[in-house]
């Protein structure tokens, strides 16, 4: 026999329609393979007079999130709102009555996770959070529950369809960075307000998350390395093609020695002849290294109506079937295995750094000795020669190097005379 559940949700916006409209659309398909029939009591707007174009039944929108709460016969609640200070005291009231919890709130999760998950553990009630980080792919999951068995060596992933798109677009067509993000915008890919997108924070948000759960101890933003894609230019994709790579908002999640773990977020250049390279357009992929499973790949869409609701209808499923049951866990699980991060001066990584500088003799020399002063070697050292007249770009590919070496030298190169510009200094991934 099914079972009846009442849910509520809080937020009817682009993904708390598509969860609307496939839990009704396939209802019959969820009570055959799960027994679960799904009764939506409350939804949560901002203006109950909107047509949102679904038909939904007379008195079950609602302006008020405490019908949601107030509600007994409802057992589990969707927040779907965005924002960090209202979901944060509807997520809480929530667990304090014994509701499950759903969640696609990667921001609220990355900022006050420990919190939240140590409410829900002390009330014996889980949150779901699949939608949280990448869209329909289902890593979550697989890093909680189907990994269980393996220590995490390396998690690279794309995170952010936005910025995946505009550097696409800055290689595919040779754009510069502010033309392929109008194009975005057009296109419906970036918001109209993208800083998270374009600066880093909403990949930072989805890696917290999963490194948290890869190392068993929740992350703080402040332990996080971010840089955003706002200060590339068409050349610095030109000339990481000519060398061989590609540049992806690469989110590298890895562990370190003495149990430490690295986290990062940035624009990096990675190897043309890696999986991660084909992943173009507002697609996300994330690749894990397990040390008994080894390397696997998640790809599919990160973003958008469709892919975010499957994440939710697959996390009300699960929430369903273990109503009454005692979980595993509450969401997250602490261990002792891991508890810190290594600080970002300590982190280690080649680089790519691009000059602009003066055409004439010892410029090179002084750039090398600032380098060599700080213990850092060169690889290689390209001078384009299609330059127009004036300062001419400087291409150096660094050797392995802790980042806080390479920032003190840089801020000896950025003061010599003969450099004329900001540097733009970028992460060189080569995924040993």
């Amino acid at each position: 026999m099914s079972r009846k559940v009442g849910i509520g949700l809080a937020g009817f916006g682009t993904v708390g329609a598509g969860v609307y409209k496939h839990l009704l659309g396939n209802a019959d398909v969820i009570e055959r393979r799960a027994g679960v029939v799904f009764d939506i009591r409350k939804i949560a707007v901002r203006d109950v007079t909107k047509d949102r174009g679904l038909p939904v039944p007379e008195g079950v929108l609602t302006g008020n999130l405490q019908d949601l709460l107030e509600d007994v016969e409802i057992q589990i609640v969707v927040e779907l709102m965005g924002g960090i200070e209202i979901p944060m005291t509807f997520v809480r009231e929530a667990i304090a009555k014994g509701k499950i919890v759903i969640t696609g709130n990667k921001a609220l999760l990355a900022e006050h996770g420990k919190e939240l998950f140590a409410c829900a553990a002390e009330r014996g009630v889980p949150i779901y959070y699949e939608a949280a980080v990448a869209g329909g792919i289902p890593i979550i999951k697989s890093v909680k529950d189907a990994f269980v068995g393996n220590r995490f060596e390396k998690i690279h992933g794309i995170l952010n369809g936005t910025s995946n798109y505009i550097l696409t677009r800055m290689s595919e067509a040779g754009l510069d960075y502010p033309e392929a993000l109008e194009e975005a915008r057009a296109l419906g890919y970036a918001e109209a307000d993208p800083t998270l997108d374009i600066n880093g924070w909403d990949a930072a948000h989805k890696a917290i998350i999963l490194a948290s759960l890869a190392y068993g101890f929740w992350i703080s933003p402040e332990d996080v390395l971010v840089a955003g894609i706002d200060s590339l230019t068409r050349q610095d994709v030109r000339f990481a093609d000519e060398l061989g790579y590609c540049i992806k908002l690469l989110a590298t999640i890895q562990s370190a020695d003495e149990g430490l773990i690295e986290v990062r977020v940035a624009p990096t250049l990675i190897p043309k002849t890696h999986v991660l390279a084909s992943v173009n357009g507002v697609f996300n992929a994330i690749a894990v290294r397990g040390d008994v499973v080894g390397d696997t790949l998640f790809y599919g869409r990160g973003a958008g109506q469709d892919p975010t609701a499957s994440s939710v209808l697959g996390d009300l499923v699960e929430a369903a079937c273990g109503l009454g049951n005692t979980p595993r866990c509450y969401g997250f699980k602490s261990h002792e295995l891991y508890g810190k991060c290594l600080p970002q001066g300590r982190t280690v990584s080649k680089f790519y750094l691009r000059l602009a500088v003066e055409d004439r003799p010892g410029v090179l020399a002084a750039i090398a000795g600032a380098l060599g002063k700080a213990g850092i070697g060169i690889l290689s050292v390209i001078q384009p020669g299609d330059h127009e007249n004036g300062p001419v770009p400087l291409i150096l590919m660094i050797h392995d190097a802790q980042d806080a070496a390479m920032r003190s030298a840089l801020e000896t190169i950025s003061a010599l005379e003969s450099v004329k510009a900001t540097p733009v200094l970028l992460h060189v991934e080569t995924f040993s």
